[in-house]
């Protein structure tokens, strides 16, 4: 990283970045809300926040400008943000501090008290209250997030338990964020002193021979200080692959509450407890004889985050008592810490665990993501209409690239040069890519969940993806980058359209649908070519999105719209709305299948055609539906193919011809399913 990037530059990029991202988005006036999303992206890239969602409301005597909920709704984050737009970055002072934290925590509080029924159903703060309201029975952490570009002094409020709540809060400045982008870590370390976390040290055993890589020690955790940790650092304590591996879940293990409730006593020798990992710790002689951990350095359980979640949660959920109850922990640190990322995966994925964890759910694909990062910095793009010159599409494997690429060009001639082969327009990131391609694959109730929840299922489903794509190559790229424009250039078309909120659920609804409608008809190929999609394309997004927003804006039952956008039944039902398909791009998508036909059709493929649809009716209702439930217990079918073969079943039931479309849809089911071992009974 260059050595002229300090706390300045990266304060003025910053301050660029919120100027750029209102201009492009037409919002000069919401910089404040710019700034938390700039903030949000950092702090869920280092694993600090997961998806937390920008909602910007002012009120007499409370604020808010964001909030996340974990997928459980046992956890509930709120922010607040301080946006000074100073460069050098100024002091913000204790009384704005202060004042700001009254005002977020105000708003948490008349939110969990049913505050959406004092504001506008047409608001997106109504949707974030109205959850917050939802979930309070359940919530046993809140914490409160305080996002500025100015400097704080102040430190933040004490930790603090309210009835079974505990209370925390967070102060990210610019300083703080300058540190965690520019040490190169993914998150900000953890320390951990145990005389002040829980009144003593943990008991251990170091191994007798040492390694000159790591040393490894064996210890008994107490049940209490199992609580007292998860309940101050929660989910940082997992390591990032596996706490999504965790998170996918959404349900503790029966068993182990069971056995903490009834009998504690025996739940170390049941339990094969966790295996973590840690950067450094400090060692001292106990009193009464032997050795004890006081201080760790980022700790990180890799293996055993059900265990840990089981204690916490039956304390605070079952009111158990965990007195009795002793886990035991393998705590493997790692003298050259470089390593961390090799290692890590290892242990997770060879670690004995009662919940077992499989390889692909660990596996972080970074040949996937070097082959895109690769092909990014060579391929150019073409020149668009009336222009010479030429640019690239700059794939942001790991965040700052783009920021630490452009430091090194010493002079401001080579900066403003790398600007122009590399627009700043032109970034994808990592969760950029999982949305733009899961949109097109007809996923938005996954795109809805958040960026990174959608790249995580991406990730899971990576191989699959890779499989039916084809070789990572050139043409790859292209469509990847072919499905950005799409994407962006219908993010535009709503803001220009006014849409009041729910932008980011209409974006991915009204592509997948048209995809949908499509039939793969629409050519990538040529979007890629014009960088640019065409005005009846455009005409059509913006038609489209009107039966959008009416459908996810009517939930079943007066619902929350953002959590009904995240729901499959959501996605299911829209397909079943007949949509008008504009003429304008009935015959230019009709245009670009006659350009890659080979010709006419004959008697021949008539006969072809017939024999393929008698294959289709050949299989049985009970069959397709028997297709459908493997589908979707194996995970090999999306949503859209279950529907599918549903329909096909109930033509079976009652003696009918399917159409054409159908019959295409039909043969590749039953080719998918044999492949992957379907056999009717």
């Amino acid at each position: 990283m260059s050595d002229i990037y300090t706390l300045d530059s990266f304060a003025l990029d910053i301050q660029q970045q919120v100027i750029s991202r209102c201009e492009t988005e037409g919002e000069e006036q919401f910089q404040e809300a710019a700034l938390s999303h700039i903030m949000i992206e950092h702090l869920s890239d280092a694993g600090e926040l997961d998806d937390a969602d920008v909602c910007t409301h002012r009120a007499h005597g409370l604020q808010v400008n964001g909030c996340a909920i974990s997928e459980n709704a046992e956890c509930l984050d709120v922010l607040v943000t301080i946006h000074t737009g100073d460069v050098p970055p100024r002091t913000v002072g204790k009384d704005e501090v202060t004042t700001a934290i009254k005002r977020v925590r105000q708003f948490a509080s008349k939110a969990l008290n049913g505050y959406h029924h004092s504001v506008d159903e047409s608001t997106r703060v109504f949707d974030v209250a109205q959850r917050i309201h939802e979930i309070r029975g359940s919530v046993t952490r809140i914490r409160f997030f305080l996002l500025t570009d100015g400097v704080v002094r102040t430190d933040p409020p004490k930790d603090a338990d309210l009835a079974q709540t505990r209370v925390s809060y967070h102060i990210w400045d610019i300083e703080r964020l300058y540190r965690c982008w520019s040490s190169g870590r993914r998150r900000e370390a953890i320390e951990i002193d145990f005389l002040e976390a829980t009144g003593a040290a943990v008991p251990c055993l170091p191994q007798l021979e040492h390694d000159a890589s790591y040393n490894t020690y064996l210890a008994v955790l107490p049940g209490p200080a199992v609580v007292e940790l998860y309940g101050r650092y929660g989910p940082r304590l997992l390591e990032r692959n596996v706490r999504s591996f965790l998170q996918a879940r959404g349900k503790i293990n029966a068993g182990m509450r069971r056995t903490i409730r009834l009998q504690p006593e025996m739940f170390l020798a049941y339990n094969n407890g966790l295996s973590a990992t840690a950067e450094e710790v400090r060692i001292l002689d106990l009193p009464g004889g032997g050795k004890g951990i006081s201080w760790v350095r980022d700790l990180q359980i890799v293996n055993g985050g059900q265990t840990t979640a089981s204690i916490y949660h039956a304390a605070k959920k079952d009111k158990a008592d965990v007195s009795r109850v002793f886990v035991q922990v393998k705590l493997t640190v790692l003298r050259d810490p470089d390593r961390m990322d090799e290692v890590v995966p290892l242990i997770s994925e060879y670690a004995n665990s009662q919940n077992k964890i499989q390889t692909a759910d660990l596996a972080a694909n970074d040949a996937y993501h070097r082959r895109i990062e690769e092909l990014s910095r060579t391929i150019w793009a073409p020149a668009r209409s009336g222009g010479l010159r030429q640019t690239r599409w700059y794939y942001e494997r790991a965040r700052g690239q783009y920021r630490d690429d452009l430091a090194r060009e010493r002079t401001p001639g080579r900066q403003r040069e790398f600007q122009t082969v590399h627009p700043p327009t032109q970034q994808i990131t990592k969760t950029d890519l999982a949305k733009f391609i899961w949109t097109w694959e007809q996923l938005p109730h996954v795109v809805s969940r958040g960026a990174q929840s959608c790249f995580n299922d991406f990730t899971t489903k990576l191989d699959k993806h890779i499989q039916c794509e084809g070789a990572v190559d050139t043409p790859y790229f292209e469509r990847l980058v072919a499905r950005a424009i799409l994407f962006r250039t219908a993010e535009r078309i709503m803001r220009e359209c006014g849409y009041a909120g729910y932008r980011a659920n209409l974006v991915t609804y009204t592509l997948a649908r048209l995809a949908h409608d499509a039939r793969g008809k629409i050519d990538l190929g040529r979007i890629w070519r014009e960088q640019g999609i065409s005005p009846v394309l455009e005409e059509a997004i913006r038609e489209r999105s009107r039966y959008t927003w009416d459908h996810i804006t009517n939930a079943p039952d007066n619902g929350n719209v953002t959590q009904y956008c995240k729901k499959e039944s959501c996605w299911t039902s829209f397909l079943t709305r007949e949509l008008p398909m504009p003429h304008g791009l009935h015959l230019e998508l009709s245009a670009g299948r006659s350009r890659s036909s080979q010709g006419p059709g004959t008697a021949a493929d008539a006969d072809a055609a017939d024999g393929s649809a008698q294959e289709v009716m050949a299989v049985s209702a009970d069959a397709w539906f028997q297709l459908a439930n493997w589908g979707c217990s194996s995970g090999h079918l999306t949503a859209l193919q279950r529907k599918i073969a549903s329909d096909l079943a109930l033509l079976a039931g009652y003696g009918r011809r399917p159409s054409p479309r159908q019959v295409t849809e039909g043969l590749q089911l039953l080719r998918l399913a044999s492949e992957n071992g379907f056999r009717a009974t």
